[in-house]
């Protein structure tokens, strides 16, 4: 798993860093070329409506110039009374997509994750594509509708982590 703050992608270096608030527009500006129009209506965001990031897992990707090239965002949410992460956005931009920056994210943040105490992480994604880092389906996990329940995909960070977790997601307490 990646560990250095800095991930070599060929001839092209990327620095792995927490995303600050000087990052903000650019990120959103990200994430709005990445995702269709209406992203924000989406049932995930509801759960990370007036709750803030967890700010040491917010991760952005900048190349030597300072180039944003990808991001990933973490929000807490609880299921059942047990706390988790809910893992997303990642975007990387159009231009550096292919280079394998998307799976770099992934694994230093879930690293960082697991570094910091956190014991699952949950999704709203592809299964093949996400099955590749670990995630499966969740098969008693809710997320609030109308999420397609294929779609829900879990990780532990710790062995037996969604033992008895069951339920509908909701916002972090």
């Amino acid at each position: 798993m990646l560990r250095q703050p800095k991930a070599d992608f060929g001839t092209c270096f990327v620095e792995l860093r927490q995303e600050t608030a000087d990052d903000w527009w650019e990120v959103e500006a990200l994430y709005d070329l990445s995702f269709a129009p209406g992203r924000e209506a989406l049932s995930s965001y509801r759960l990370r409506d007036d709750v803030a990031p967890v700010a040491g897992l917010c991760i952005v990707a900048r190349d030597p110039d300072g180039i944003l090239g990808g991001v990933i965002r973490y929000w807490p949410v609880s299921i059942g009374g047990h706390n988790a992460l809910l893992l997303g956005p990642i975007a990387v931009h159009p231009t550096r997509q292919g280079e394998g920056l998307g799976g770099a994210l992934m694994r230093d943040s879930l690293i960082r994750a697991g570094d910091a105490g956190w014991a699952r992480v949950l999704l709203v994604g592809d299964a093949p594509y996400y099955g590749k880092f670990g995630f499966s389906k969740l098969d008693h996990v809710h997320m609030p509708p109308p999420t397609n329940p294929d779609r829900v995909l879990g990780l532990p960070l710790q062995p037996g982590a969604w033992d008895g977790v069951a339920g509908l997601v909701e916002k972090a307490g």
